[in-house]
């Protein structure tokens, strides 16, 4: 297998979120011929009309290797260089994904078997591929999850706590804005609110953040606007309850707060041998919850490289990450008594 020009291959489809089905009808193709040449099973798992997940596996699937097959936007097309494949989605996460199939391969070349692949879509939004493979367990006891940390193993990621905040005025001619009144105005007294509220900190995660990162309203500069909207987000590190509470003090009857998304900040396992990071993104992990088996967080690639616009992952890293995911396979069939069938 070439890790490369499939990693490019992979970029080259276009898979922003709600898009995956060509990404993902490739990847069941590519793990189909890999399952019939290697006595095994790839099969779609059903999501959303046109919108699938990806799972292959080889006898018992004991230990699963998994990432998620779509992206955020915009599509760019791939290029690489001596030392780095670029494109979107070649660190966030098609490299990852290159990379696991090279583990699999490599792994059956040598006669190992009891793993699975399990690639999903949605992760960039909802995790909807996540939470149908969470109904959907196939036995598998230890989960190795791949997102870009730099071929550090992750052990623990914060979690997100997401807010829609709507405000509604009443538009006049804005000569005269004692006849109206201001959405906006209501939403920066709002958002100056939600910025003084005390961010937690914790010893391993690190701080609580927050970033608001949409801010829209208005219809002209002579209009008092009758509408405003702003998509806050928390990165958490604990108990999210206490934000909750704080948000909606702020809010104070004066706009609308709807809860978008909610995720746990995770502690994940540690591995013999491997560096150690903590990363403050969230994946599809607290959406798998313990269906898929105990979680570790792992991959190639810098999430400050992820989403941008000059997006790349290291052909170096994409090298090594093969030898990483195929010796994390080999050790944690040791520990579950099934290296060989």
């Amino acid at each position: 297998m070439d890790l490369f020009a499939l990693t490019r291959a992979l970029v080259d489809i276009e898979s922003v979120t709600g898009n995956e089905k060509g990404v993902s009808t490739f990847v069941l193709e590519r793990l189909a011929e890999m399952a019939a040449r290697h006595g095994g099973r790839a099969e779609p798992i059903a999501v959303e009309p046109n919108r699938f997940n990806v799972f292959a596996h080889w006898g018992e699937p004991v230990v699963t290797l998994s990432t998620h097959l779509d992206t955020v936007p915009p599509f760019f097309k791939s290029g690489e260089d001596e030392a780095t494949i670029r494109g979107r989605g070649s660190c966030d996460a098609k490299g990852i994904l290159a990379a696991m199939m090279g583990a699999a391969e490599r792994l059956l070349s040598e006669g190992v078997r009891n793993f699975g692949l399990l690639f999903l879509v949605g992760e960039e939004r909802n995790s909807a591929g996540a939470i149908a493979a969470a109904r959907t367990p196939r036995g598998s006891r230890f989960l190795i999850n791949g997102e870009p940390t730099e071929n550090k193993l992750a052990i623990g990621s914060k979690g997100a706590l997401r807010y829609q905040l709507t405000a509604r005025g009443r538009m006049a001619h804005s000569a005269y804005p004692q006849l109206g009144e201001s959405a906006i105005d209501k939403l920066l007294d709002v958002l100056a609110e939600v910025r003084r509220i005390p961010l937690p900190a914790d010893a391993v995660l690190g701080p609580c953040t927050l970033n608001i990162g949409t801010l829209s309203g208005g219809r002209a500069p002579n209009v008092v606007a009758d509408l405003a909207q702003s998509d806050i987000m928390f990165r958490l590190v604990g108990d999210a309850a206490p934000l909750r509470e704080a948000v909606l003090r702020a809010a104070g009857g004066r706009v609308e707060a709807k809860e978008v998304l909610s995720t746990p900040a995770m502690r994940l396992g540690e591995f013999a041998g491997l560096p150690t990071t903590v990363v403050s993104f969230t994946t599809d992990i607290p959406f798998l919850g313990e269906a898929w088996g105990k979680p570790f967080l792992i991959g190639p690639g810098s999430i400050h490289d992820a989403h941008t616009q000059d997006e790349a992952v290291p052909k170096g890293q994409l090298r090594e990450a093969v030898g990483i995911y195929s010796q994390m396979v080999r050790s944690l069939l040791a520990s579950g008594g099934a290296q060989r069938a």
